[in-house]
Order: structure tokens, then sequence, then C-alpha cells
């Protein structure tokens, strides 16, 4: 009985000192979870939709993790979190997202408490796309984007390569502020995207120089601000959000516009319902195709990234608008 006394502390102070490695191994784990770090050292980053997700990719190259909250062929505007999505934002070591394009989205991060995060809609101005007047739609010739959208900012800035190289610059520096390990290589890396996109944007302006017409027609308002870049006219048969119908008024002044600018195409997308655009070619006449608004990859997608599927729009709209 006395030996046991005797061995009993001795036992106690091996279990104690075990449970406290264990207790540090735990505490450890933790922190770097809190740190936003991956298991494998690489900074957590959590964007909401793809054109994000492929700027913190591009620009956080091996030092990052990217997980994307939007799975392809997912329509962006209507996503709802999982609770598991929700919690990940708060352990993220950065948060790229477009406020205002996704609510559930919004919603999340604001109770995240996370401090590095990049809002794509502070690093470039956002404008209006579309008018409404009276209840019924005017088209002004002023080389943007109509529809009787909703009132409101247009998101899809990605759209337009200038546009799109200014938000890369803002995530470039949260993701620096998140891991200043690494800031030189992210700088390199913005630096090599940037170029890219700026070659992007050259190959528009020359590409859609000499038209025959700078009008087209598409499913949902997405292409303003890529219109107002190189001097072109959208028609939406909807407005900004692609599941919204449009009124019989609308499809009236489509067929008129469609005649007066010798529109010859009718463009619609690979994750969105295509039987309006469908039925308003048939009706005109004239042929459909893809412009994607590249809110997302996926197998339908001609090209497997930004700029493979930028180009292919480009080379759409040229043949639709009878480039020389």
């Amino acid at each position: 009985m006395n030996v046991s006394r005797l061995r009993s502390p001795r036992i106690t102070t091996a279990a104690v000192a075990t449970a406290a490695a264990l207790g540090l191994l735990t505490l450890s784990a933790c922190s770097s979870d809190a740190a936003g770090k991956a298991a494998d050292g690489r900074t957590k980053v959590i964007a909401s939709f793809y054109p994000l997700e492929f700027l913190a990719k591009e620009i956080g190259g091996d030092h990052v993790s990217v997980t994307n909250l939007t799975k392809p062929g997912v329509e962006p505007h209507d996503l709802e979190l999982t609770p598991r999505q929700t919690g990940s934002l708060s352990d993220a070591g950065a948060i790229v997202y477009l406020k205002g394009l996704q609510p559930a989205v919004d919603a999340a991060i604001k109770q995240s408490g996370n401090k590095h995060i990049a809002d794509a809609a502070s690093f470039t101005a956002l404008e209006e796309h579309g008018t409404e007047v009276d209840g019924h739609h005017h088209s002004t010739g002023d080389n943007h984007s109509h529809s009787e959208s909703e009132a409101g900012k247009d998101p899809h800035i990605w759209l337009d390569p200038v546009k799109y190289a200014e938000v890369a610059k803002g995530v470039n520096k949260t993701l620096a502020e998140a891991d200043p390990e690494h800031r030189a290589d992210f700088q390199k890396n913005t630096d090599a995207l940037v170029k890219r996109l700026d070659g992007l944007n050259a190959k528009f302006a020359d590409g859609l120089k000499n038209r025959a017409s700078g009008t087209f027609i598409t499913t949902h308002a997405a292409f303003g601000y890529l219109a107002e870049r190189y001097g072109l006219t959208e028609e939406a048969i909807s407005g900004l959000d692609p599941e919204s119908e449009p009124s019989a008024a609308r499809m009236k002044d489509l067929h008129q516009l469609a005649k007066d600018h010798h529109v010859s195409t009718v463009f619609f997308e690979t994750i969105a319902n295509p039987a309006t655009a469908n039925t308003l070619a048939k009706d005109l006449g004239v042929q459909t195709d893809v412009l994607d608004p590249l809110e997302g990859i996926t197998d339908k997608s001609k090209g497997d990234d930004y700029f493979a599927v930028m180009e292919s729009n480009l080379a759409a709209l040229q043949k639709a608008l009878g480039t020389k």
C-alpha cells in the first residue's frame, strides 16, 4: 500500500505532463487557424466567386490556399452559404469578395470579424447601367448598357480588363497585409497579371475598332462596362438579375432595335436559361452565340480560365458586329 502511494504521484505527474503537451499542441493548432494558415503553412483565402478566386490564385501563387464559396455552375447572385462556409470566413487569412453581388456573403462577412477583407467594389468605380423612363425602356445611344433593369450599381466590373486590373491591385494590398512575409512575391505576381490585362484591353480595343455595327443583344445586362470601354451599346433582354423576366414592351423594343441596328446575333450565357434568347433569335431570324459573363467556369465554358474565356468573348463579338 505504501509503495502504491509513493508511485501514485509519479504516475500523476507523467499524466499531467502528457496532458500539458497535448494541450500545447491543441493551442498551437488553434493559433495556426486563428492566424489564417492552412496545415501546409499557406495563407487561407476565401473568394466569393470565380473572378475573385482567379485573382487570389494569380496574385497569391504558391503562398495561398484559395477556396471558392460558389461552386461551378451555380449562379453567384443566388448563392446560399452552408454553416461550414459561414464558419470558414472567421478562420480565413483573407477574404476576397464583391459587396452587393451576393447578399448571403455580405451578411456572413459582416459577422465574421475577419480583419483582412478585400472588397472589389471599393477598388474601382461602380456605375449604373440600364435605363427606364415612365415605365418603358428608352435607348439613348450613349454607348452604355440598356435594359429595363432595376436601379442599382452594376457589379460586373471584371468584364472590363481595365477595371479588373484596378481590383487586382487592391487584392494585392490585402494579401500583403495578411501575409507580409510574401509581400514582394505578391507584388511581382500582380505586376505580371496587370501587364496581361493591359494586353487584353489592347486586343479588345484593336479587335473591335473597325466594325459594321456597335450594338449587341445579351441575355442580361452584364456587359455594360465592356460596352462603355470599347464604345459599344449593349441591349439586354433582362436586367442585372439574369433570372428576371422581360416585359412585353421590352421584347417589342428589342425587335425594333435589332432591325434598326442590323443585329445578327442574340447572345446567351452558359449558366442561365437560354429559352428567352432562343425565342427572340427565332422571331428575328438571327443566330445565337455564347457571350460568357464569366461568373464561373464549367465544362461548357469556351476556355478554362479568365483570359481564355475573354478572348472567346472577343471573337464572338467580332463575328456578331462584323469587324474587318
